[in-house]
C-alpha cells in the first residue's frame, strides 16, 4: 500500500488498489506451515554475519527472491539503488531476484509458497494471515506512516479537517479500503455522521461532484487531480486517529529462526539502497522510468514527484534517530491499535519481530543517517 505511478495505473486492468483488496481478501489457509523459500541457497543458520562487520564469503547467502508489493516503479527506489551500487553482493549475496506484484499473488502466499524469502505488504494484509496459522512476522518497515488519505478539490468541497467531514459523502472502494475507512471513522466517533458510497479507483466521480472525498494515496491521487487542473486537498488518515505502517518487511518464523544472520545482511543493504534514494529523487527515479520500469511508460518528473511524496512516509523523527526502517515500541503500539479498530485483533509480540533491525543498527552505527525531513 504505497506509491503507484498514476499512468499505468490508468492504462492497467487491475490497480495498487485493488491488488491490495485482493491482497487482503485472499486468505492463508489456517495452519499453513511456513515454507522456506526454495529460490534460496543461502546457508542456513551461518555463523558469520555481514551486519557484525565481519566478514562473509562473496556469494555466501546465494540469490535470493524479494516480493515486491506491486508493479517495478518508484515505490522499489532502494532495491534499485542496492542493485546498482553493488550494496546486495557486498552484503554477501549472489543477487536477489526483484519479483513484481500486481498480481493474484500477494507477499504472504509468496513466502509460504517458497516463492520469496522477503516479501513487501502491510499490517493490515499480514496480520490477518497470521490469525488464520501463518508463522509470518514483520521484520521492518519502509514506510512510518501509510500512505491512505481522503482527497477533495478546493474547487468543490474541500475538507480539511475532521469536523469538515460532518455529513459528507465519502467514495471507497470495497473489500479491503472500505474496512480501513470504517476503522478510520471509529477511530474518530464519526461513524454515522459520514455516508460511504461504492466507487471504483478513477477519480472522475470526484471531479464531476458525485461525491465529497475519494479514499486515495497521497502519493497518487493528489497528484492526478493536480494534473487534471485541480486544487488537491488532502486529509491523511495518518494523521488522523488511524496510523499504521506500510511496505513492510514480512518474512517466515523458519527464516528468522535459521537464517537470521542473511535476513541481516539483506537488511544493511536495504538500509543502505533506501538511504541512497531518498537523498537522490532524480536518480531514483532515473532507474525506476529507464531500467526497472522501462516497460511502464513511467513519466521522469511524476516519478520525482511520487519519491518526494514516499519520503514524507519514510522520514520521522525517530527514524533521525533510530534509522532507517525501525519501528519505536509506540508505534508498534499504534499498529495494533489501528488493526483493532479495522476488526483485527492481534497481539505485537505475535506480529513484529524488531529485534534483528536492532542488531544491524548496534552492529553498525554508521547507518544512521541524518535527513530533512519533508514539511507537512
Amino acid at each position: 500500500m504505497s506509491a503507484f505511478s498514476a499512468p499505468p495505473a490508468k492504462a492497467s486492468a487491475m490497480d495498487r488498489r485493488a491488488f491490495l483488496r485482493l491482497g487482503g481478501a485472499v486468505g492463508i489457509a489456517a495452519g499453513a506451515s511456513a515454507l522456506l523459500a526454495a529460490c534460496s541457497s543461502g546457508t542456513s543458520g551461518s555463523s558469520t554475519s555481514a551486519s557484525a562487520g565481519a566478514a562473509v564469503k562473496a556469494g555466501a547467502y546465494g540469490t535470493i527472491a524479494l516480493q515486491l508489493s506491486w508493479i517495478k516503479n518508484i515505490e522499489f527506489a532502494g532495491e534499485y539503488f542496492a542493485t546498482e551500487k553493488g550494496y546486495y553482493t557486498k552484503a554477501g549475496f549472489k543477487g536477489v531476484t526483484l519479483l513484481a506484484g500486481g498480481g493474484q499473488t500477494g507477499a504472504e502466499e509468496a513466502l509460504l509458497a517458497g516463492q520469496a524469502l522477503v516479501g513487501l505488504s502491510s499490517p493490515s494484509i499480514t496480520a490477518p494471515s497470521v490469525l488464520q496459522g501463518a508463522a509470518l512476522k514483520i521484520i521492518a518497515s519502509t514506510y512510518q506512516k501509510n500512505p491512505f488519505c481522503l482527497l477533495s478539490l478546493q474547487e468543490k468541497t474541500p475538507i480539511k479537517t475532521l469536523a469538515d467531514l460532518k455529513g459528507k459523502t465519502i467514495g471507497v472502494q470495497s473489500g479491503g479500503n472500505e474496512t480501513i475507512v470504517k476503522g478510520f471513522l471509529a477511530a474518530n466517533n464519526l461513524t454515522n455522521d459520514v455516508k460511504l458510497v461504492t466507487t471504483q479507483y478513477s477519480i472522475a466521480p470526484l471531479e464531476a461532484g458525485k461525491y465529497d472525498a475519494h479514499m486515495s494515496y497521497t502519493t497518487n491521487e493528489p497528484l492526478e487531480a493536480k494534473a487534471d487542473g485541480f486544487t488537491p486537498v488532502v486529509l491523511t488518515l495518518a494523521d488522523n486517529g488511524l496510523p499504521f505502517v506500510a511496505e513492510t518487511y514480512t518474512v517466515t518464523q523458519d527464516t528468522i529462526d535459521n537464517k537470521r544472520d542473511l535476513l541481516k545482511a539483506f537488511l544493511v543493504a536495504e538500509i543502505k539502497g533506501w538511504t541512497d534514494a531518498v537523498k537522490d529523487p532524480e536518480q531514483a527515479a532515473k532507474y525506476a522510468v529507464t531500467k526497472y520500469g522501462k516497460d511502464q511508460n513511467l513519466a521522469q518528473a511524476e516519478q520525482v514527484e511520487e519519491m518526494n511524496a514516499q519520503n514524507a512516509l519514510m522520514l520521522t523523527d525517530d527514524v533521525n534517530k533510530n534509522g532507517l526502517m525501525t519501528m519505536t515500541d509506540e508505534l508498534i503500539a499504534e499498529n495494533i491499535k489501528s488493526l483493532g479498530l479495522m476488526g483485527t485483533k492481534i497481539t505485537a509480540d505475535k506480529l513484529f519481530d524488531m529485534s534483528l533491525i536492532k542488531e544491524v543498527y548496534k552492529e553498525n552505527p554508521d547507518l544512521i543517517t541524518t535527513f530533512t525531513i519533508p514539511s507537512a
